[in-house]
C-alpha cells in the first residue's frame, strides 16, 4: 500500500473542487446564469469558465502536469476575485482567495520537487 502525502491529498481535494465548481458552471442553474449577465459576461460565458475548471481539475489530478493545473486555475481564481470585487461583491471575494492561495501553495511543492516520473504502467510490446 503507497502512502499518499498530505499535498497530494491537498492536490486532488482542489482537482475534486475545481470539477464541481466546472459542473455547476456548464450547466449553469439560473442563479449562477443569472450572476454571468449581472456581471455583464455575454450568455455563453459561463461554458468558459466551466471549461476552464474542467481543464484545471484533469491538471492538477496528474503530478507530471501540475503546476501547469495550479497556473490556470490561479489565473480562474483571480478571474473570479477581480469579477466579484469590481462589482462591490467582497465577501465572494472568500473563496477564491483562499483557493488560490492552496493553489499556489500545491503549485509551489510541484515546483521544487521537479519533473514527476509518469507512473503509468508500461503493458511492454
Amino acid at each position: 500500500m503507497s502512502k499518499i502525502s498530505w499535498h497530494q491529498v491537498l492536490a486532488l481535494a482542489l482537482a475534486a473542487f475545481f470539477v464541481v465548481g466546472s459542473l455547476s458552471n456548464i450547466f449553469a442553474p439560473g442563479s449562477i446564469y443569472e450572476e454571468y449577465l449581472r456581471w455583464g459576461y455575454p450568455h455563453w460565458f459561463h461554458f468558459v469558465t466551466g471549461s476552464l475548471e474542467l481543464t484545471t481539475a484533469v491538471l492538477l489530478a496528474r503530478a507530471r502536469t501540475r503546476l501547469w493545473g495550479t497556473a490556470l486555475g490561479c489565473a480562474v481564481m483571480l478571474a473570479a476575485l477581480a469579477t466579484v470585487t469590481l462589482h462591490g461583491e467582497y465577501w465572494h471575494g472568500v473563496p477564491p482567495l483562499i483557493v488560490a492561495t492552496l493553489l499556489l501553495v500545491v503549485g509551489w511543492i510541484a515546483w521544487r520537487s521537479g519533473p514527476q516520473p509518469d507512473m503509468t504502467v508500461a503493458t511492454g510490446g
